[in-house]
């Protein structure tokens, strides 16, 4: 199994900029796309972004498309989210997720994810 961990939130004002961790181990890093969803209070769990096994290919949510960039390192088992222009509406307990992508697709489902970390808040002040 994967076990994946994330670190970096906080707290932040409107405007700042934040980059989101997710280390993993038990598997082999590089075989997983891996991908960030959050979760706003009272909110449903959206999708952010995702990234290829390879981190040729990304793909990310409406909303944060030009803000957020994810990015990998298997060398280090690990995967990011630069977020910048941060606003009050991006407050949320963010999460990594992993799935087996032996084809390289990406996918934006909650129920297309295997392995989830715990989540790390990251709160945006006005």
């Amino acid at each position: 199994q994967v076990q994946l961990v994330e670190s970096g939130g906080g707290l932040v004002q409107a405007g700042g900029s934040l980059r989101l961790s997710c280390a993993a181990s038990g598997s082999t890093f590089s075989a997983y796309a891996m991908a960030w969803f959050r979760q706003a209070p009272g909110k449903e769990r959206e999708f952010v972004a995702a990234i290829s096994w390879s981190g040729s290919t990304t793909a990310y949510a409406d909303a944060v498309k030009g803000l957020l960039t994810i990015s990998r390192d298997n060398a280090k088992n690990t995967v990011y989210l630069q977020m910048n222009s941060l606003k009050p509406e991006d407050t949320a307990v963010y999460y990594c997720a992993a799935r087996p992508s032996p084809y390289g697709v990406l996918r934006r489902g909650q129920n297309d994810y295997t392995y989830w970390g715990q989540g790390t808040q990251v709160t945006v002040s006005s």
